[in-house]
C-alpha cells in the first residue's frame, strides 16, 4: 500500500512540475513585434512557453497561483546578441592569448556564459571559437550541465592564409595556422562541411582584414568573390545562416553580393554598400561600443600597438556608418563583440545605438525580434507572444524613456526557468 501511495505521489509531482503555470505582472511590457508599449500587462507562462498575454483588468489571477508581481518594472523579451565570443577572455589579447589552450578557453566559457545570461541575454550567436569549444559550451548548456544563454555557434572562423582569421603572431618555424584557414573555392567548401560535421550551426568567415589581427589591413578584402560565393552557397545547401567579418567597403559589398546573412562590423560603408544591403535584405551587426574599451583598456589587456592605431581610425568611422545605415533603413541586429571587452557588459551598447541614431524601440528590436527573424526562429524566439518560448527579462523603470536601465536587469527567465529575481 505504501509503495502504491509513493508511486501516486511521484506521478502527481511529475505532472505538477510539467504543467507549472506562472503569472507575471508588471507596469509595462515592450511589444517589439508591433513596436508599442503595453500598460499593466500580465503574462501567463505554461510549461516554459507563453500561454497568454493580457492586461491586468482583463484577466483573473487565481488566488493560489504562482504570481510574480514586478511593480515598477517593465517586461522585455530576453535579449539576443548576434556577435559574441564566449570562450574569449577580454583580459588576454595579442600575445597573451597564445598561452590559452582550447580546454582553458572552454572552461572560461562557463564563466562568461553565466555572466552573459545574468546580463539579460538569453540567446547569443557565437561567431568563432578554437577547437569547437563553443560547440561543447552550447551542448553543456543544452544538457543542463551549466547555465548560460541559448547558443548558435560557428566553430573556427574561416579565413585566408595570413588573414584576419589566421594566427599571425609567430614566425614561420612554429608553423602556426588558424584552424579555419582555407584558400580557394573547393577548400572553403570543404571547411564549411567540416565545421558542420563537428557541430556548427552558423558559418562565419573573414571577408576583410581586422583591427585585432597582426599584419592585416582593416579595409583590405581577403576572400575573393568566387570564394565568398562558395562559402555562402555551401552553407545554404545545409540550411545554415552565414556571417561575414567585414570592415572594408569592397569586402562588405562582395559579401552582400555572395548572399551572406549578416555583415559584422560594417565599418566603412558607402552609399552603394547600403543600397546593396537593402536590395539583398542583408543584416548589419555593428559593435559600436567596443572602441571605448579597446582605446581605454586595450593596452593593459595586451592589445598590440598596431591594433590600437587601427582602432583610432575605425571606431569613429564605424559610428558614422551606423548612423547612415539606420537612416537608410537597413536591417540591423545587436552585435557586441563581447570577448573583446568583458562578458556581461553587453547591454552598454544599447545606449550607444540610441546615441548614434536609433530610437529606444529600434534598439530593443535590434536585440530581440530582428535577430530571431534573421536566425529564422521568429516563431519561437524574440518577443513576448503567445506560443513562444518564455524568455522574459524585467528592468526598473521604462527603457523607452531611458535605455540605460537595460544595463541593470532585475529579473531573468529563460525557457520558463527563473535565473534572477
Amino acid at each position: 500500500m505504501k509503495v502504491l501511495l509513493l508511486l501516486v505521489s511521484l506521478c502527481l509531482f511529475t505532472f505538477n512540475a510539467y504543467s507549472e503555470t506562472r503569472y507575471i505582472s508588471a507596469d509595462y511590457l515592450v511589444d517589439v513585434t508591433n513596436g508599442k508599449l503595453i500598460e499593466s500587462p500580465v503574462v501567463v507562462v505554461i510549461d516554459g512557453k507563453i500561454g497568454q498575454v493580457s492586461r491586468q483588468d482583463k484577466i483573473e489571477i487565481p488566488a493560489d497561483a504562482q504570481h510574480l508581481e514586478l511593480n515598477g518594472h517593465t517586461l522585455v523579451p530576453g535579449l539576443m546578441d548576434m556577435h559574441v565570443h564566449l570562450t574569449s577572455n577580454a583580459n588576454l589579447h595579442g600575445y597573451k592569448r597564445l598561452a590559452s589552450s582550447v580546454p582553458r578557453t572552454a572552461l572560461y566559457g562557463v564563466t562568461s556564459a553565466k555572466a552573459t545570461l545574468m546580463a539579460g541575454f538569453t540567446t547569443v550567436r557565437n561567431v568563432g571559437a578554437p577547437g569547437y569549444a563553443d560547440v561543447a559550451l552550447r551542448d553543456a548548456i543544452n544538457d543542463g550541465d551549466i547555465i548560460g544563454p541559448r547558443m548558435f555557434v560557428a566553430g573556427p572562423s574561416l579565413g585566408i592564409t595570413g588573414g584576419h582569421c589566421d594566427n599571425n603572431l609567430l614566425p614561420s618555424e612554429y608553423k602556426a595556422k588558424g584552424q579555419g584557414v582555407a584558400d580557394g573555392p573547393w577548400q572553403v567548401r570543404a571547411k564549411v562541411r567540416e565545421n558542420i560535421k563537428f557541430g556548427a550551426d552558423v558559418i562565419k568567415f573573414c571577408a576583410t582584414g581586422g583591427v585585432l589581427s597582426k599584419g592585416t589591413k582593416v579595409g583590405a578584402q581577403q576572400y575573393s568573390q568566387e570564394e565568398m560565393n562558395a562559402i555562402v552557397e555551401e552553407a545554404k545547401l545545409r540550411g545554415l545562416v552565414t556571417a561575414a567579418h567585414a570592415h572594408g567597403t569592397d569586402g562588405i559589398k562582395a559579401a552582400i553580393k555572395a548572399g551572406v546573412t549578416s555583415v559584422e562590423h560594417a565599418s566603412f560603408l558607402d552609399k552603394e554598400a547600403i543600397k546593396l544591403a537593402k536590395k539583398y535584405g542583408t543584416y548589419f551587426s555593428m559593435d559600436i561600443y567596443t572602441t571605448e574599451y579597446i582605446l581605454g583598456e586595450g593596452e593593459k589587456a595586451g592589445i598590440l600597438q598596431e591594433s590600437l592605431d587601427k582602432e583610432r581610425v575605425v571606431g569613429a568611422r564605424q559610428r558614422e556608418s551606423f548612423t547612415q545605415a539606420v537612416k537608410a533603413g537597413v536591417k540591423m541586429v545587436f552585435g557586441s563583440d563581447a570577448g573583446v571587452y568583458p562578458h556581461g557588459d553587453n547591454p552598454k551598447q544599447l545606449s550607444r545605438m540610441v546615441r548614434f541614431g536609433m530610437t529606444e524601440m529600434q534598439a530593443l528590436q535590434a536585440a530581440t525580434i530582428n535577430p530571431a527573424t534573421m536566425l529564422k526562429k521568429s516563431d519561437e524566439l524574440g518577443s513576448i507572444d503567445v506560443g513562444k518560448v518564455a524568455d522574459i527579462i524585467a528592468v526598473k523603470g521604462n527603457p523607452l524613456d531611458d535605455i540605460s536601465v537595460m544595463e541593470d536587469v532585475q529579473f531573468i527567465m529563460k525557457d520558463g526557468v527563473i535565473y534572477k529575481q
